[in-house]
This record gives structure tokens, sequence and C-alpha cells, in this order.
């Protein structure tokens, strides 16, 4: 690859790969060494002699455990310490996909977390009817919070919200943590969203990923495809495949 980027997969893509040695086949196949873990594939919950040994399976099969999400985030202080703890032990504590609530209280827990974990939360923008799906909500967030809680641009929702990955991308370059390489189309009316692969609807994949390489971004890359749940392999293989296209071009 011409970029020096670490190109994983949300394992999202794979809900129904249960359990986790069935995601690792999912993962070795679309030939990627890193991961977004999702939690519903290894929960919080899990005691931690079990969850350390679930990473370390997933390491052994040569797959980095870049950033892990989305997680929710309350006032609740003992389960937000839960998920920094899950992640700290992941290796992923750089890149927290995050869905915060918005009240000062979560917020300032979270800035406060961040900085006892040495971790950063990167707020998960999941369409126009989210709260963190437009600008003025990002910029409230952002506002309130230190540099450790930034943003994961999903560039699907992004679309999704009206808004263009590539501008969100700049504006938001200082703090974006993560990117979700999602890509949706609409009928003529706007309605009927599905996924595609990545690069063949709205969003322009070599231009996102040339000004990414521009301004050395380092953080969590991911591909994210929700279609074809339960065979969604070769779709994913096909996404790997034009971002792999895509930055040959660079």
């Amino acid at each position: 690859m011409a970029a020096d980027f670490r190109l994983g997969i949300q394992s999202y893509c794979f809900r129904k790969f249960q359990p986790l040695d069935k995601l690792v086949e999912a993962l070795k196949a679309c030939g990627l060494g890193y991961v977004e873990l999702w939690p519903g594939h290894l929960a919080v919950e899990t005691p931690d002699d079990e969850r350390d040994a679930q990473f370390g399976s997933l390491r052994d099969a040569g797959i980095g455990i870049d950033s892990a999400g989305v997680f929710r985030f309350t006032a609740d202080e003992a389960a937000n310490r839960r998920i920094f703890e899950y992640c700290k032990a992941a290796g992923a504590a750089k890149s927290i996909t995050a869905d915060p609530d918005g009240d000062d209280e979560t917020l300032a827990l979270c800035d406060r977390l961040c900085e006892e974990y040495d971790a950063r939360l990167a707020v998960h923008n999941h369409g126009r009817r989210h709260r963190w799906g437009h600008y003025d909500q990002l910029d409230a967030v952002f506002g309130k919070t230190g540099e450790r809680i930034g943003l994961c641009l999903d560039t699907g929702w992004a679309i999704d919200s009206g808004i263009d990955p590539l501008q969100a991308a700049r504006k938001y370059r200082d703090r974006l943590y993560g990117v979700h390489l999602k890509d949706f189309v609409y009928n003529a009316t706007g309605q009927g969203r599905r996924d595609v692969i990545t690069g063949t609807g709205y969003l322009d994949l070599p231009a996102l990923l040339k000004l990414l390489n521009g301004f050395d971004y380092s953080g969590a890359l991911a591909i994210e495809y929700e279609g074809n749940a339960d065979a969604p392999v070769d779709d994913v293989k096909a996404c790997v495949a034009q971002v792999q296209d895509a930055l040959k071009q660079i």
C-alpha cells in the first residue's frame, strides 16, 4: 500500500459469526491484520481471565485489536471504568469508539477517565437522527471536553446526515481518532438507504484516503459493511479490495 494506514475491519460486519473463533476465521479470510472489536463479540461483563484469554486468542491469530466499540457512556462511573479497563486490556485505549450521553456530568467524567487511563474516546456520528449526527452537535461536545475526546468519523452515517465525509475529516482533523469506511446509496427520493461495497456508492473513497494520508492520519481505520449479515465475507473482501486499490492511487 502506498499509504501507511492500519487498515482493519469493524467486527460488527460479522455480527452473526459467534463464538469468537468463527469471527477469527472470517477476519483471516479477508486478509487484514486489525479489527475494531464490537462488544457483541466479547462482552464488557466477561470475567477478566476469560476476557484476557479471548484477547490473547485474537493476537495469537495475528489480529491486532486497534480499537473497540461502539460503547455507551453514561454518568455511571463504575460502568464506564469497566469499559476503560476492557479497552486497556485489549490494547485499544487509544481509540475507544463511543456514544456518550450529552449531559455535562457524563462528559466531564469521560474527560477525567481518559486522563486517568491515557485513553481517547472517538464519538461516533450515527446519522441524521442521532444525537451526534450533525456538526452543531459535535461542536457542542468538543467545546465542553479536552482533546482526548474526538471523533470516529463514520462516512456512511455522515452521508446520511448530509455531511461530506471529506469536509468532516478536514474540520475535525486534530481530533480525528477513528474512521469507519462505510458507503450508502439512496433511491431517487432520498429514501431506501442501503449498504454497498465501499467506494461504489456516494463515498469518494480515493479522495478521502488521499486527504487522510495528506495530514498523516494515524488513527484507527476500519471497514464497516453492514449488508448481507448472514454471508458477508465475499462482500467485505470486495470492500477490502476497493480500499487497497484506492490506496495504490495515493
